[in-house]
């Protein structure tokens, strides 16, 4: 087990454990099917990449339950949903 799961800080981060539980399996779903990660680390494991992107504050979900990518920082860019994620429909 990581040890950023013993913390509640992650936890309260994303806005409770289902809320986490359900952003990183679907930025995992993501990862392996292909999807770059928004962060570097001398790492393979696709759980500590999804972590080190939520503590980043790279990825989120939207209000539809949706991964997203917050945005660049540009002038008068927030936060919007890429491709960050897959909709649940597409995995029956």
């Amino acid at each position: 087990m990581l040890d950023v799961f013993k913390d509640e800080a992650i936890v309260n981060k994303v806005g409770g454990r289902f809320k986490l539980s359900s952003l990183i399996q679907k930025r995992l779903v993501a990862l392996n099917r292909g999807a770059r990660p928004l962060v570097e680390l001398n790492t393979k494991n696709p759980l500590e990449i999804v972590v080190a992107e939520i503590l980043g504050d790279k990825i989120f979900l939207d209000t539809s339950g949706h991964v997203a990518i917050a945005g660049d920082g540009g002038p008068g860019e927030g936060r919007k949903r890429r491709d960050a994620g897959i909709d649940l429909d597409s995995l029956s």
